[in-house]
């Protein structure tokens, strides 16, 4: 009988998707139709700081720790940008990582090296390569745009007691991406990004990240409290965790310049 009624569950859920099908609506488009709606809710948010403890653990469990500090800029009709300052430890102390995300092409994304004194440009043929030693990418770090990717919607489930689209999304820059495809799941009310498999250049499974301790802001703005990055392929980790975030505090192009590099503090 449970399992009877779990299947009248699962095909009353599926109906209005089945619908969307019917009419004509192919996977790809009910996929891209769900980003955009999922992009649509994040918009207008301006500019935030925040502060994150990245955690990094090795395939034997020894943990190291650096503390970041965070400023993003929300730019209209292009990506964003974004400046990500280094406090602790003392061998990264000083560092400073400046990306230019853009909706068309390849972002633009520079590291400035304390101990060496200059600013190093990071190639778009680096982009799969890890950041600051971490299990997050270059290209994971940078923000999302919806035009680097193609889209494809697979199927509805349940995934943490949440129903969740779950899509999949190709990287346009197939060349230059490590990955050929992630596959995503995203709640169906507030289309918050719960869990992300990234595969390979080899089509198998990478990475996985997980988001948890959802908090709004400004009443609209939901941000992930703790982001974790498991490798499954060398068995380490790095987890995320965002605090203090601060909206809307008056940040100009300014601050995200390649001189502001040298200055952060």
């Amino acid at each position: 009988m449970k399992r009877l009624i779990s299947v009248l569950v699962l095909i009353l859920c599926s109906m209005p998707i089945l619908a969307d099908l019917a009419r004509g609506e192919t996977a790809e488009e009910k996929g891209l139709m769900i980003a955009l709606e999922a992009e649509r809710r994040e918009n207008g948010f301006g500019d935030f700081t925040a502060e994150m403890r990245m955690e990094l653990k090795n395939r034997h469990g020894q943990a190291s720790t650096r503390l970041i500090r965070i400023k993003t800029l929300e730019v209209k009709d292009d990506g964003d940008k974004s400046l990500s300052i280094f406090d602790t430890p003392m061998d990264v102390k000083g560092t400073a990582f400046l990306t230019f995300s853009h909706k068309q092409g390849d972002d633009d994304q520079w590291l400035y090296m304390p101990a060496l004194k200059r600013v190093k440009r990071i190639s778009s043929r680096n982009k799969s390569g890890s950041f600051m030693g971490s299990e997050f990418a270059y290209e994971d770090i940078s923000s999302q745009e919806i035009e680097k990717y193609t889209y494809k919607w697979l199927r509805d489930e349940t995934y943490d007691g949440r129903a969740c689209f779950v899509i999949e999304r190709y990287p346009v820059d197939q060349e230059n991406s490590g990955y050929t495809r992630q596959v995503t799941w995203l709640d169906q009310e507030e289309y918050r990004a719960w869990k992300v498999d990234y595969y390979d250049r080899k089509k198998s499974l990478l990475k996985t990240l997980v988001m948890s301790g959802y908090q709004q802001y400004l009443g609209k703005y939901w941000r992930a409290a703790e982001m974790q990055m498991v490798n499954h392929q060398n068995g380490k980790s790095t987890g995320l965790l965002w605090t203090g975030y601060k909206f809307r505090q008056g940040l100009t192009e300014s601050d995200f310049s390649k001189n502001s590099l040298q200055r952060a503090r």
